[in-house]
């Protein structure tokens, strides 16, 4: 499931895991693959309840995303987070109502869709490669991919748009 989650997590274009309900176990890990939003949820990692640990890359996500103390706390205790405190750790981008739930999911996926396709793609891929590296390797690749993006269709247009005052279109 490692390879899986990696694929998920490193994917060209955003994914959003829209959690209701139970994430547990590998349904948390899933739902650390991607940007998420959730509410109505419950997610852990509850493995060593029985005696293993997370296995698709749980251990490292969770400490990459609300910090090493607070992962291994919620791992060792297998700790069952609400919405709440998941939000204030970092672990999901945004908490809603069941019933504003698609809709909030929809505006979100919008949001990223207005923005030039190349530029998300870059910047999911600088975020990501970027944190697994150090400072200077890091800033490279953000630096390569600005230099990417400064000779595309989708800037000239971006740029345009703005100066137009008008949506972009991009292709």
């Amino acid at each position: 499931m490692q390879e899986v989650y990696d694929k998920i997590e490193s994917f060209e274009k955003p994914t959003i895991a829209m959690v209701n309900g139970l994430a547990l176990g590998g349904g948390c890990e899933l739902a650390m693959s991607c940007e998420i939003a959730s509410k109505n949820a419950k997610l852990g990692l509850p493995e060593l309840n029985l005696a293993i640990i997370p296995g698709a890359g749980g251990t490292k996500r969770l400490a990459r995303l609300i910090g090493k103390g607070k992962a291994m706390e919620w791992i060792l205790s297998g700790k069952i987070v609400l919405p709440e405190e998941a939000y204030q750790f970092g672990l999901v981008s945004e908490v809603a109502e069941l019933d504003e739930l698609l809709t909030k999911t929809k505006e979100w996926a919008g949001s990223i869709l207005a923005k030039g396709p190349l530029a998300v793609r870059l910047a999911k891929l600088s975020v990501n490669l970027g944190y697994e590296t150090d400072m200077k390797t890091g800033l490279a690749i953000e630096k390569l991919s600005q230099a990417v993006l400064f000779d595309s269709d989708d800037k000239t247009e971006g740029t345009r748009a703005f100066l137009e005052k008008r949506e972009p279109s991009f292709v």
